[in-house]
């Protein structure tokens, strides 16, 4: 079976030698930068890389603008390494698409089996698969949307948002409930990023985007008659 490539960008390289020696044991194949320009460099050269685990503090490019380019072309899942535990930067990650968010000092460990669940996830994710419902088509497998047939431009997250209101259509959905399926984050009272992500989401799909039904106090539902 080949092995998947993990991308491992610190400027520590203790920090990269420790991450790259337990996941070269758990049979992957690390790729290294020491800096967000080389990352972009590696990534958009190698074309296969499997997750990307990210440091935020780096000289030249920092994680964030790392995240955003690499968004901007690729749903890739990126582990976010960083040695705040501040909220708000947890929820920038998670508004740029991060998949998880990790505080250093961490269990290396504990690392490796958060990627091979991520990893897990993504594949059953990319699963070949084709979602219709009341004129919206999602193409899981190219990671596209079409409303009426015409392609529309999509984040990642609202792709993942939209995916998710689609396979639960009629069914109202707790903020709750979205943050911890498409962020895999848990809850703790702030529903901003959702709101806001809905917001856009609804703006894009035009006269579609009228099939997500606000449910006040609780979150919201896509409701559709076919």
């Amino acid at each position: 079976m080949e092995r998947l490539k993990v991308l491992v960008v610190d400027d520590e390289s203790r920090m990269r030698k420790l991450v790259r020696d337990f996941l070269t044991k758990a049979g992957y194949d690390v790729l290294e930068a020491g800096d967000g320009e080389e990352a972009l460099d590696i990534f958009f050269k190698q074309k296969d890389i499997a997750l990307i685990v990210l440091d935020v503090m780096m000289p030249r490019m920092d994680g964030w603008q790392v995240c955003r380019e690499v968004r901007a072309y690729s749903a890739v899942p990126v582990i976010m390494l960083t040695a705040r535990g501040d909220e708000q930067d947890e929820l920038q990650g998670f508004q740029l698409g991060v998949d998880e968010y990790i505080v250093k000092p961490f269990s290396p460990k504990i690392l490796v089996a958060r990627i091979e669940a991520i990893l897990r996830r993504s594949s059953r994710q990319n699963e070949e698969s084709t979602l219709k419902c009341g004129g919206i088509e999602i193409d899981k497998a190219a990671h596209q949307v079409f409303i009426d047939g015409q392609p529309i431009d999509l984040s990642y997250k609202e792709f993942e948002l939209l995916t998710y209101f689609v396979e639960n259509r009629g069914i109202a959905l707790s903020r709750e409930k979205i943050l911890n399926h498409v962020w895999n984050y848990d809850y703790f009272g702030d529903a901003r990023t959702i709101d806001t992500h809905v917001k856009k989401l609804r703006s894009k799909m035009g006269e579609k985007g009228e099939l997500i039904k606000t449910i006040w106090g609780m979150g919201y539902k896509l409701e559709v008659d076919r």
